[in-house]
């Protein structure tokens, strides 16, 4: 049987007006405490649960974030959305998570469902094709604190939290050169993106220093598909490369999915080394070479954020997760 007890029906049985009901739940100081305490039981035995509903419609707000990824699928966002939970449950909020599978229009659903369930906050990555950005920027009209992760906009106006690409991506060509590896492959993401922007510049900048020899070849994958049929590509080359360089984990299983199908041992046959969230190349042998950027550590800076924003903070800022490296026997 379903049970639907208002806060009428138990006025109704202890012979109080329901505000009495209702500050009594509150532990209002106006209520006695033999009527807190009644109300408190009755309410308990009766399974009373606040209608969530209605306190949004009143409140014009809620006690539930919205969390915009392109998939839950990649590990990355998986331990992002597991970081924004713990805080959640500390806090007495709760997620809505929703997926863009990085389309535009989809994207822009997402948003609309987030004004209409009066979110407390929106956590975005926006897609490769976000070029528009004003739809995100108008939940400030609305006073819904919005925080951009991991691939954000170049627009400076507006709250970052990012892995530290630039600093991870020069401490993978530092490790590269330091190895003495004379031909490098850098596979990279989708060069529209200001993640891709970074990292591109940053790893290649290495290369361009006054003495060093190395040779540096870049290209771009768009997925883990294109990222293992480029590699095949370079590897069948008569100049193959004998180091391989993955801006992400998606590359990077592509990549290894054409070692792998090539027969080639690491790091004798090919070297990698890659940025990773530290799933990935976990799961090879030798374990990969990687600079760690943990989606787990930016979940708890953008929570700390977006308490900030709730609290008052007006001031945008863009805010970073150092990057460290974790030797494998890849490289």
């Amino acid at each position: 049987m379903r049970h639907n007890t208002t806060l009428k029906k138990i006025s109704h049985i202890l012979d109080l007006s329901i505000s009495t009901v209702s500050r009594a739940l509150k532990d209002h100081p106006d209520i006695s405490d033999r009527t807190k305490k009644k109300v408190l039981e009755l309410a308990s035995t009766m399974e009373y649960e606040p209608n969530t509903y209605a306190i949004n419609l009143r409140t014009n707000s809620s006690k539930v974030f919205t969390i915009i990824v392109p998939s839950v699928t990649y590990y990355f966002y998986d331990s992002f959305i597991s970081s924004i939970e713990e805080e959640c449950r500390k806090t007495g909020y709760s997620l809505m998570i929703l997926q863009s599978g990085d389309n535009t229009d989809t994207e822009l659903n997402n948003l609309k469902l987030s004004r209409q369930n009066r979110v407390s906050g929106v956590f975005a990555c926006i897609t490769p094709n976000t070029t528009d950005i004003n739809p995100f920027l108008k939940l400030g009209d609305i006073d819904i604190p919005l925080i951009f992760f991991d691939k954000v906009p170049e627009y400076e106006a507006c709250n970052k939290v990012c892995v530290a690409d630039t600093q991870a991506a020069k401490i993978a060509a530092e490790t590269i050169l330091t190895k003495k590896k004379k031909k490098v492959l850098g596979l990279f993401g989708n060069p529209n993106m200001s993640i891709t922007k970074k990292r591109l510049d940053a790893f290649t900048s290495a290369f361009k220093q006054p003495g060093i020899k190395t040779k540096l070849e870049t290209d771009f994958a768009l997925s883990a598909d294109d990222a293992r049929n480029k590699t095949m590509q370079y590897l069948t080359s008569k100049n193959k490369p004998d180091t391989i360089f993955c801006m992400s984990d998606e590359i990077l299983t592509g990549t290894m999915k054409a070692i792998q199908e090539l027969k080639l041992t690491l790091p004798k046959g090919i070297s990698v080394i890659s940025i990773s969230n530290g799933l990935i190349p976990k799961l090879y042998y030798p374990e990969i070479t990687f600079v760690e950027t943990s989606g787990y550590k930016l979940g708890k800076l953008a929570f700390a954020r977006m308490l900030a924003c709730l609290s008052g903070s007006t001031f945008m800022q863009e805010q970073t997760v150092e990057s460290v490296l974790v030797e494998g026997g890849s490289i």
